[in-house]
C-alpha cells in the first residue's frame, strides 16, 4: 500500500511519486507518514527524512518548511531538502568549522547567537546524511 507524496522547494520539485512510508523531524519531533494517515499539518524541523518507496529508501537532509496531509496526498514544502547523494560533506564541515569560529566569539548579539547555532545544527544534518551515518 501507498500513498501520493510530493515533495517542493524553492528550487523545485524534489520528488512526486508513490511512497510507502515518509520519516521526519517536525519541530515537535520525529513523525512517520504511513498510507491512510489522518489530515494532518505541522511545521517541519531540521534533520534526515527518509522516504521509503516500493524501490527502496532514500534518505535527505530536511530542513525547515511544512508538511500537509489530506485525503491521503501528502506534501512537504521544505526550504531545504537534499538528498543524501548530493550532499557535499567537505563544504558541509566547512560551514561547521565557520559555525563554530562564529559561536566563540564572546561578543554575539542574541539574533547571531541563534543563526549561527542553526548554521551549526544544519550542518551537522548535513555531514551525518551525506556520509550516512
Amino acid at each position: 500500500m501507498t500513498f501520493e507524496l510530493q515533495i517542493v522547494t524553492p528550487d523545485g520539485l524534489a520528488f512526486d511519486g508513490q511512497a510507502e512510508k515518509l520519516d521526519l523531524r517536525t519541530v515537535e519531533g520525529v513523525i512517520g507518514i504511513l498510507p491512510r494517515h489522518i489530515d494532518y499539518v505541522a511545521p517541519v524541523g531540521m534533520g534526515e527524512a527518509v522516504v521509503t518507496t516500493p524501490e527502496g529508501k532514500r534518505r535527505a537532509a530536511c530542513i525547515g518548511g511544512m508538511i500537509a496531509v489530506h485525503a491521503g496526498k501528502v506534501r512537504l514544502v521544505a526550504t531545504t531538502f537534499e538528498w543524501a547523494e548530493e550532499i557535499d560533506v567537505e563544504r558541509a564541515k566547512e560551514a561547521e568549522t565557520r559555525a563554530r569560529d562564529l559561536l566563540a566569539k564572546p561578543d554575539l548579539s542574541e539574533r547571531d547567537l541563534k543563526i549561527a547555532e542553526a548554521r551549526l545544527h544544519r550542518a551537522l544534518v548535513r555531514q551525518a546524511v551525506g556520509s550516512g551515518k
